[in-house]
């Protein structure tokens, strides 16, 4: 979901699963009998850069603005991560470099950076860009009116200084471990535009003005958001003219758009990438499938402050209850991980000795009882106080999610827990239900980035609308821990506390970790220029660098 992007039984499961594969391979052949290609371009051969042409891909949620310190959303860092400059980024291997900042220096004491921007640079509108703009982005950011989940990173910060035009410089009271990591992830925006202006509600979310490869063209609410090149980008000029995003909020709707070529890129689920690709091979001709551990997970998640899930032995039931393997075998076909903390597995801060919780009705029961929670009149649903065990799990129209959420349905019915699933569109999804904290159990995931300070998600403090702590979780163990951790800048040292960290969220249970999902991208192989294997970075880190040959586009026409 968030970017913090941004943005995943067995007679049971078989017809499950049955049912939507072969509503989506009946879907695809059929869509593919109707319009036989008659394209029989070799799209393998490699072909000299030239710029120009557009590229397609598909949004499964609308982005509520551009502005990505407010929208809070991974769609919305997808899209404005192509309009806005931070001051660093990580490159292919993921190792710090310099985007705005041509360079950096850290003082002695570890309390102070002093970035040094690139000289001459412009906004899309050929304004200049400067060390004025980065201090507005940090004042914007640190405003306590300004409603970000982001602002506690800067307000660490407790000097910022502007010595000249291309210089910005921070000190914090003490060194504090994620800053360099912090400033790679704030979009830095124009002063010009934004000064005197509330940023939770300025028309520029809608209309953005940024520095980076890309402007803003169009945007059909609902439909599509269309990015041009932008002839000041501070990075130089990439290879494609035009980048259009379309709003398909299913997977499978998208998946019949891309072998129509309606779309050139597309996340697959696992029934796609596994089943309907090896069985086509048309398709294999056409697009590239890549196959990375992706760096996020799924998770069920608990409003810690409705009941009955302040109990803790309620949540240890459910998880007890909900058999992990099941759904990544039986969802994700095999194509994931279980997880035990908030990390991605197989990385120094993923404790090695965390397990899930195994599959145990029985455990589940017990604590259920424990909690009071018994069958009292026999209809076959617990209950205590006179009040049967019933919620309604929330989650955005996502196929695997969704499927995901229905397995778990069954499985706590089997204990005694009476479950409703409601599936909600993205924007409303956030607006209405997470911003507001109006739902008791929510099916999402989580965007994870290289840093693995989790203050923002998990302390305490950070439960503000709008921030995300959403859930309500609240241990002061963990505050400590966390604060703690960012403050530490031995790298072994840090590992040992974000083990402990992550052993007591496990005890806590505060969500039920079920799995970390494979990313299965799928390109056209009329995009060119694409890294194969993918780096550790993936395969976007360098989009500014891919091109499609003028044999290989499309007409135009239809890209609008």
């Amino acid at each position: 979901m968030f970017n913090c992007k941004q943005y995943q039984s067995q007679s049971f499961k078989h017809i499950a699963y049955s049912s939507l594969a072969g509503l989506l391979i009946i879907m695809t052949l059929s869509a593919c009998d109707q319009k036989q290609s008659t394209d029989h371009i070799d799209y393998n051969p490699t072909a000299p850069i030239e710029k120009g042409g557009t590229m397609i891909d598909a949004l499964s949620g609308e982005p509520s603005g551009l502005i990505a310190m407010i929208a809070g959303e991974s769609s919305a860092s997808a899209i404005a991560s192509n309009i806005f400059n931070s001051l660093l980024k990580y490159d292919k291997n993921l190792e710090l470099t310099g985007e705005l900042a041509q360079n950096w220096e850290i003082s002695p004491d570890q309390r102070t950076i002093t970035f040094h921007l690139k000289p001459n640079l412009k906004w899309a509108d050929g304004e200049p860009l400067t060390s004025n703009d980065v201090m507005f982005t940090w004042q914007t950011v640190t405003n306590d009116n300004t409603r970000t989940p982001y602002g506690a990173d800067y307000k660490l910060v407790i000097k910022a200084e502007t010595p000249d035009k291309n210089t910005f410089r921070v000190t914090y009271a003490q060194p504090y471990a994620p800053a360099l990591d912090s400033w790679s992830g704030l979009h830095i925006l124009p002063k010009h535009l934004l000064q005197n202006q509330d940023i939770n509600t300025s028309s520029f979310a809608r209309n953005p003005v940024g520095s980076h490869y890309y402007k803003l063209d169009q945007w059909k609410s609902g439909e599509s958001i269309s990015l041009s090149r932008n002839e000041n980008a501070t990075q130089g000029q990439a290879n494609i003219d035009r980048l259009v995003s379309r709003i398909i909020p299913d997977r499978a709707a998208q998946f019949l758009e891309l072998m129509a070529d309606n779309i050139d890129s597309m996340s697959l689920n696992s029934i796609q990438y596994a089943r309907i690709f090896p069985a086509r091979p048309d398709l294999n001709e056409k697009f590239s499938l890549y196959k990375e551990l992706g760096n996020s997970y799924t998770y069920l998640g608990f409003n810690l402050k409705h009941k009955p899930f302040d109990d803790i032995r309620v949540r240890k039931a459910i998880n007890y209850a909900i058999d992990k393997q099941e759904i990544i075998d039986g969802v994700l076909l095999g194509l994931g991980l279980p997880v035990a903390s908030p990390y991605k597995p197989g990385t120094r801060w993923s404790n090695p000795k965390l397990k899930p919780y195994a599959y145990n009705p029985q455990k589940a029961i017990e604590l259920l009882k424990a909690a009071g929670f018994e069958d009292h009149d026999g209809d076959g649903i617990l209950d205590k106080d006179g009040k049967p065990l019933a919620f309604e799990i929330l989650t955005n129209q996502n196929k695997e999610r969704e499927m995901s959420a229905v397995l778990i349905q069954r499985r706590l019915k089997e204990i005694g827990i009476d479950v409703k699933i409601r599936v909600v569109e993205w924007a409303t999804f956030i607006s209405r239900f997470i911003k507001t904290g109006d739902f008791n159990v929510v099916l999402l995931g989580w965007g994870l980035g290289v840093e693995p300070d989790q203050y923002n998600i998990w302390h305490s403090s950070q439960q503000a609308p709008g921030q995300f702590n959403f859930i309500g979780y609240q241990n002061k163990k963990v505050d400590y821990l966390l604060e703690k951790g960012r403050l530490e800048l031995n790298p072994d040292k840090r590992m040992k506390i974000y083990h402990d960290f992550a052993e007591i969220l496990l005890e806590d249970s505060p969500i039920v970790y079920l799995y970390a999902g494979y990313g299965l991208p799928t390109m056209h192989k009329r995009i060119k220029g694409i890294d194969n294997p993918a780096p550790p970075a993936g395969i976007g880190h360098n989009s500014y660098e891919w091109y499609i040959p003028k044999p290989y586009r499309r007409n135009e026409m239809s890209a609008n």
